[in-house]
């Protein structure tokens, strides 16, 4: 008889969990994957001290959607590749939207990027709304966006987007129209 009144416990507590999933998440929430559109996003610009949209700022570019905090090393170790990346490819219509999700205060990332020299677009989302609307599952993961705002690639942790591959990806997506 307990064993009857365990399993159908566990039945009722998951049913429970998958409604309460269900009323946390909406019916609406679509996966962010390779192929899906990137979510749009509003942050504050440190640069130009406004609040800027994914968007309105970013349509029709390629757009490397980085996600970090001045506390993650990785962070850190991959910031110069990004920019090296941002100095060869930026002239052609490629953005970087590095959206720190650090509590602290706006001049604190700002030192960070002018630290390490970054001349992208430095962003902050002090709520941390970002990694809820990218389904992010820590720092730093990125997400690079297509012309027509498509996620065509997503990787976790710290990449060498200098490298001949990202490179090369970057590129092709720059070559392509943004109505093909």
């Amino acid at each position: 008889m307990n064993r009857q009144w365990f399993w159908v416990g566990s039945i009722i507590a998951g049913l429970g969990l998958a409604v309460g999933a269900v009323l946390w998440f909406g019916p609406d929430v679509k996966a962010v994957q390779i192929g899906a559109a990137a979510p749009d996003f509003k942050v504050y610009d440190l640069r130009n001290q406004d609040s800027v949209s994914f968007r309105r700022h970013y349509k029709g570019s390629v757009t490397l959607v980085n996600v970090w905090a001045t506390y993650c090393i990785p962070c850190k170790v991959e910031m110069p590749a990004m920019q090296a990346l941002y100095d060869s490819l930026s002239g052609k219509g490629f953005k970087i939207a590095a959206v720190s999700v650090d509590v602290v205060g706006p001049q604190e990332v700002r030192q960070f990027a002018d630290d390490l020299h970054l001349t992208f677009d430095i962003l902050q989302d002090r709520d941390g709304q970002i990694q809820q609307d990218y389904q992010t599952t820590g720092v730093p993961e990125s997400f690079l966006v297509n012309k027509k705002g498509v996620i065509v690639k997503r990787l976790i942790g710290a990449q060498d987007w200098n490298s001949p591959v990202n490179r090369g990806l970057v590129a092709r997506l720059l070559a392509e129209s943004p109505d093909s």
